[in-house]
């Protein structure tokens, strides 16, 4: 099969590698997924270059934790109804190595998330990481009905969802961008408020509208947004952030968050337990079956332009997901 893979860390061009490769085996209580959208986020750009001390955890890896494909081989202990069904997958990379950026993946079958009729392979593999994120970010302290949120970057790939997935649950959701052409985004995602903070005060600006505050964050850069966060939560309030990367060692000041009784919570995909991830699929395919999310795409690579797509991920100038197809 046709893949691409890397054997030590360093630059997209020159680490990875498209060539042929063997067809992945299936284990007991495995599928096969022949795939045709493979999704890119920053995490699998982070690991192929080292970013932040990162190292290799495998000799060989085939990058991508995202995918969407047809299942088209299961290992015991997997119904044979399985065969031929459309799927979404999240999280290859994460046990073996063997991820998405290629023409056939192998996962765990509860890895492989059945794909709605109503949502082609390209949106399907825009879910995993970013999608996973948002709905364990929106709805780890519960329903959010009648709530109002605040998230953070409204246009990137996880605030787009996390808006969607707010506002599916019932919330009023305000976000902040940072250009006109990133607030017609988090519109289209269905944001009740938009606030600029390039040209705003925001903290200023949400409480003259929300006089009482808002009642949890979900925050794309924990040090750099705090702040703010702290002067717009109400009392009992959540942050829940997944990066931090304007800083990864910010300085927090205990009793600000103390005087509100606020909690933090630290978001990482890859280490969510089985329910919050068995909770996100469950959700995500009933929000896509509704047709309750949309789908911001920027940019779509054949296989063999995948330097081209992880250059384009590490540039920041994408608003939307990137993806390979993989005919």
């Amino acid at each position: 099969m046709q893949a691409a893979w890397y054997t030590q860390l360093g630059s997209a061009s020159d680490v990875l590698t498209v060539g042929e490769t063997n067809l992945p085996l299936v284990n007991a209580g495995e599928v096969r997924v022949r795939i045709r959208a493979s999704g890119i986020n920053p995490s699998d750009v982070k690991q192929r270059s080292g970013w932040g001390g990162l190292t290799m955890r495998f000799d060989r890896v085939i990058p991508h934790n995202d995918g969407a494909g047809i299942i088209e081989a299961v290992g015991e202990g997997v119904s044979i109804d399985r065969l031929h069904q459309r799927v979404w997958i999240y999280e290859a990379t994460l046990r073996s190595g063997q991820g998405t950026a290629a023409e056939f993946v192998t996962v765990p079958a509860h890895q492989a998330v059945p794909l709605p009729d109503n949502t082609d392979f390209a949106a399907g593999a825009c879910l995993g990481v970013p999608a996973m994120t948002a709905h364990y970010s929106v709805f780890c302290d519960g329903v959010v009905s009648g709530q109002t949120i605040l998230v953070t970057g409204g246009a990137g790939a996880v605030g787009n969802y996390a808006i969607q997935l707010a506002k599916w649950g019932g919330a009023t959701v305000i976000t902040t961008v940072s250009s006109p052409e990133k607030a017609e985004v988090a519109k289209a995602a269905g944001a009740d408020r938009i606030f600029n903070y390039k040209t705003e005060d925001v903290a200023a600006a949400v409480k003259n509208e929300f006089p009482k505050g808002v009642d949890r964050v979900v925050d794309v850069d924990f040090a750099a947004n705090l702040a703010v966060n702290l002067q717009i939560l109400k009392r009992n309030g959540a942050i829940a952030s997944y990066a931090s990367d304007s800083n990864p060692q910010p300085q927090i000041s205990f009793y600000d968050l103390a005087y509100k009784n606020l909690r933090v919570h630290t978001v990482l995909v890859y280490t969510m337990n089985s329910a919050a991830h068995a909770a996100a699929a469950r959700d995500i395919t009933a929000a896509l079956t509704e047709g309750a999310l949309k789908h911001s795409i920027a940019q779509r690579f054949p296989l063999a332009e995948i330097a081209q797509a992880h250059e384009l991920m590490e540039s920041g100038r994408a608003i939307g997901n990137i993806l390979l197809e993989i005919p």
